[in-house]
């Protein structure tokens, strides 16, 4: 990369790094103090909801906010029309939501879902305010903005929350939670953004980005039922008490995954765009996120897994100690997720969004097969499940990306294979010393301890070029 590259993506990194980490961290606080109160089917029926409300998102944003980003030549006729719809999208939706909520009701047989449906739906209006702001952000790689907006909202929405659950609203303090930090987020970004509509719209500008961004669109919206279908059938099948454990077992296989994930895709979108011409160097910048990604994932995840039992004890307490089990075979799945992302964004860089639609399609057909299969199985290998999947799908998506930049499979194994050997080894060395401790707040402390200082002392007898590279990354500043 050149210099200014790198010193323009290590200052997105930062900033990016920053906002995720520090907002995940304060969510993270805030989830536990309300976990600790709150039951499993609290959470449960909070779960029956997401998959709603998040193709209701995608739906809003309808892949233009990529289309934004990815267009050189973007006009304010661009911003101003992709503003204007999304309002419109998320009022015609919200209207869908509020008159659907009582066959969603029905569909789980719990009545308390009509009016929880109506209120969380309000998030999809909300949200529809800021989609072009975060777009013209990202396009400038500025999440200092941004991190600096959500930082402030994750403060004000855990008040909420944690006053709401301490006076007994129960299931309703995680709405409120969730809306108050929508509210306050959008507020915050139009204060700092110096973005502004005009009172334009053009049909042209429109079919143009939705050329584009509407097989995004669907992609999006396929990848998010999926991603949702189990909370569909778990709370269906099973109860919202398996629900609950299960929500909180993906939601902390989430933090580090999809928030480093969330990271590079943010960064590396933008920045490979600027180079999607240039084959040569696409390549090796692509292969050099690759690398760093699986480095820095990789042994949190398997970590993670190592110590799941003590860690979800210590901080939700025993009531939640089935998650843990789940929680374990999650992070095999969810480590892959960001080489899944890498993999996406460069066929959207290089403006191949009908392979994008193709891939998910039939990826998403795989992974339902295997869902109907586990099923009956029940949860545990339900989980299991997700693994097999997301093995099979990395499969399928590094087949265009190596036709496109001749980085295929076994390239990419190959290059994030150190990587994995040292997670696996540590994760092995940690099971081991957790296992032998039988206090949960010991075994976690020294676990963790374990674990990070014989992955960094192996890394560093073995020279491995992953760190190297790594922190060349971190001193171009």
């Amino acid at each position: 990369m050149s210099e200014s590259l790198k010193q323009k993506t290590f200052k997105g990194t930062v900033w990016s790094s920053i906002e995720r980490f520090s907002v995940q961290g304060i969510s993270f606080i805030v989830m536990v103090i309300m976990a600790r109160v709150l039951t499993p089917d609290d959470y449960g029926l909070i779960g029956m909801l997401t998959v709603f409300i998040a193709v209701s998102q995608s739906l809003v944003d309808s892949g233009f906010s990529q289309a934004l980003i990815r267009k050189q030549d973007r006009s304010e006729v661009d911003n101003s029309t992709v503003f204007y719809f999304n309002i419109c999208a998320g009022i015609a939706l919200y209207i869908i939501l509020y008159l659907c909520a009582p066959i969603i009701a029905r569909f789980y047989n719990e009545p308390i879902l009509t009016p929880l449906t109506r209120l969380i739906s309000l998030s999809v209006i909300i949200n529809s305010f800021v989609v072009v702001q975060r777009a013209l952000l990202t396009v400038n790689i500025d999440f200092k903005t941004q991190a600096k907006a959500s930082l402030i909202a994750a403060v004000v929405s855990g008040v909420v929350g944690i006053t709401m659950v301490y006076t007994g609203y129960g299931v309703w303090s995680i709405v409120w939670y969730q809306l108050s930090n929508l509210a306050a987020n959008v507020v915050l970004l139009w204060a700092f953004s110096k973005w502004r509509p005009q009172w334009i719209y053009s049909w042209n500008s429109f079919r143009e980005l939705f050329g584009f961004g509407s097989k995004l669109a669907i992609s999006g919206i396929i990848d998010t039922i999926y991603r949702n279908v189990y909370l569909i059938v778990i709370g269906k099948i099973f109860n919202a008490s398996d629900l609950g454990y299960y929500t909180r077992a993906q939601q902390f296989a989430d933090f580090p995954s999809s928030n480093v994930s969330g990271i590079i895709q943010r960064v590396t979108f933008p920045v490979l765009c600027t180079i999607q011409n240039d084959d040569n160097r696409l390549r090796d910048v692509y292969r050099r996120f690759l690398r760093l990604s699986a480095f820095v994932v990789f042994p949190l995840m398997i970590g993670l897994a190592a110590v799941a039992h003590p860690f979800i004890v210590v901080v939700l307490t025993d009531k939640w100690s089935f998650a843990a089990i789940l929680l374990q075979i999650i992070c095999f799945n969810m480590m892959w997720y960001p080489i899944h992302s890498i993999n996406l964004n460069l066929l959207q860089v290089k403006g191949r969004s009908d392979l994008f639609l193709k891939l998910e399609v039939w990826k998403k057909c795989i992974g339902v097969v295997i869902l109907c299969i586990t099923v009956p199985l029940g949860l545990v290998a339900m989980c299991w499940g997700t693994v097999a999947s997301s093995l099979i799908c990395l499969i399928i998506n590094t087949h265009y990306t190596g036709k496109l930049l001749q980085v295929g499979f076994l390239t990419q194994m190959r290059d994030l294979l150190p990587s994995l050997a040292y997670s696996l080894s540590m994760g092995a060395v940690v099971w081991i010393t957790v296992g032998l401790l039988p206090d949960n707040k010991t075994s976690l402390s020294v676990g963790i301890i374990t674990g990070i200082f014989y992955f960094f002392i192996v890394t560093k007898l073995t020279r491995s070029s992953d760190l190297r590279e790594l922190m060349s990354f971190v001193k171009t500043k």
